[in-house]
């Protein structure tokens, strides 16, 4: 990742911002509760960490990433957003982390995957691992890539090309993974596909203690 990154991460917000859609709506939905904690996996360049730390004000904020020059432009755009005090990062593979070794933390009200399930091969991995991390009444919120079955054939065809120069697949079985997935946990799923399955939306709920 770090070789993938070590010069992309200085556009990646610029060159991402009009397709990867969705993602201020999932911050919008987060509404973790008051001194809730929110973490996200693959957190990148800080982008939506400092928005969820801007809208949530009284959360804690947590991103992990396995890329350290990812990690190294979000602490930078962290700081120069004044929020070093609530934004902590850790490097870390997102199918198996300790958040309590990361974080001091056992778990989190709110995790956020956007946009990296298709970017890491053992995607499925992560989603299983996110759920082990909720907080009791937790939830998990996923946008990424849908299989642009409403979209006509020839901008699928465009945009797969487009995507494959930055090492990104989309995943097509994303939203019955994740059904199965919440299953195997005993968690409630809601899954929409917005922009005419341009993207998958899906909010996993974990239920109380």
């Amino acid at each position: 990742m770090d070789r993938i990154y070590r010069h992309q991460r200085h556009i990646y917000d610029a060159s991402r911002k009009f397709y990867l859609l969705g993602r201020d709506q999932l911050i919008d939905g987060l509404q973790p509760p008051k001194g809730g904690s929110v973490l996200e996996i693959g957190c990148g360049t800080g982008r939506n960490l400092i928005r969820i730390a801007q809208r949530y004000p009284d959360c804690a904020c947590y991103g992990l990433d396995v890329s350290s020059a990812m990690l190294l432009t979000a602490q930078g755009s962290i700081a120069k957003a004044g929020l070093e005090p609530r934004i902590r990062l850790a490097q870390a593979d997102a199918t198996g982390f300790d958040p309590r070794a990361l974080f001091g933390r056992a778990g989190f009200d709110r995790i956020v995957i956007s946009y990296a399930l298709s970017m890491i091969p053992p995607w499925q991995g992560v989603i299983a691992e996110a759920l082990r991390r909720l907080a009791p009444g937790g939830s998990l919120h996923i946008v990424d890539f849908g299989d642009q079955a409403g979209l006509p054939a020839p901008f699928k065809a465009v945009l797969l090309r487009w995507l494959e120069l930055f090492h990104v697949t989309p995943r097509e079985d994303l939203a019955e993974i994740v059904r199965a997935v919440a299953e195997a946990a005993g968690a409630d799923c809601r899954i929409d596909a917005p922009y005419r399955g341009y993207a998958v939306h899906a909010v996993v709920s974990k239920g109380g203690a």
